[in-house]
């Protein structure tokens, strides 16, 4: 899906993500599509702070017992682990928790933009 660079964009996808997850069967375990809306509304919320175009995409797929998230945009900068900002609206804080929550990471880059994908555990075996 299509998502406006805009404050509403992780709403949205963390809304898309769940209604994915629901459709599942059998089902991803609670905790696990929890954490795979965690990472969707982080991701997306990145794009938006940091991409700096009009729009990003999300695109949910299966992967065997995982669920691969990968949201693009248009800006060819990897992202950067940096030290959290617990004193103000700095952030930091999701990039890292995201590394952490996923099986494994990875950004692709084109000189189009950049895709980053996570890999995560569904909690039980995906269609």
């Amino acid at each position: 899906m299509t998502l406006e660079s805009c404050p509403r964009a992780a709403a949205r996808a963390r809304e898309a993500a769940a209604e994915f997850l629901a459709d599942l069967r059998p089902t991803a375990h609670r905790e696990a599509a929890d954490t795979v809306v965690l990472v969707v509304s982080e991701l997306v919320t990145n794009s938006v702070r940091h991409a700096g175009g009009a729009t990003c995409s999300l695109r949910l797929a299966v992967c065997g017992d995982a669920v691969m998230v990968s949201v693009t945009d248009g800006n060819s900068a990897l992202p950067v682990g940096r030290n959290p900002d617990v004193d103000g609206e700095g952030g930091g804080f999701g990039w890292p928790m995201v590394r952490r929550l996923a099986l494994a990471t990875s950004v692709c880059v084109t000189p189009q933009g950049k895709t980053v994908h996570a890999l995560l555990p569904c909690g039980t075996r995906c269609p």
